[in-house]
């Protein structure tokens, strides 16, 4: 008898998360150049982060980690790997 013909197989139905914006009219989806418009869920500066309600997280150096799992690399301002301040 043939063991794989007796499994059966399993699937999970997907699950639809639903939007966290419940705002009229709603903020920038997290797809939107605009998308740190979108208003705040959660913010915890101790650590350096802040949820957006479209599921964007907003890091303090100005890095993002899009829902999807995609990261936008912080912003800094060219030129600034020769500025120096007084001590």
């Amino acid at each position: 008898m043939n063991a794989a013909k007796n499994r059966s197989t399993f699937t999970t139905p997907q699950r639809k998360i639903p939007a966290m914006c419940q705002h009229q009219p709603p903020c920038p989806s997290a797809d939107s150049a605009d998308r740190e418009a979108a208003h705040l869920v959660a913010h915890h500066p101790e650590q350096g982060w802040s949820l957006l309600c479209n599921g964007v997280l907003l890091f303090e150096d100005t890095g993002e980690l899009l829902p999807d799992g995609r990261v936008i690399a912080p912003c800094r301002p060219r030129g600034s790997e020769h500025i120096v301040t007084a001590a």
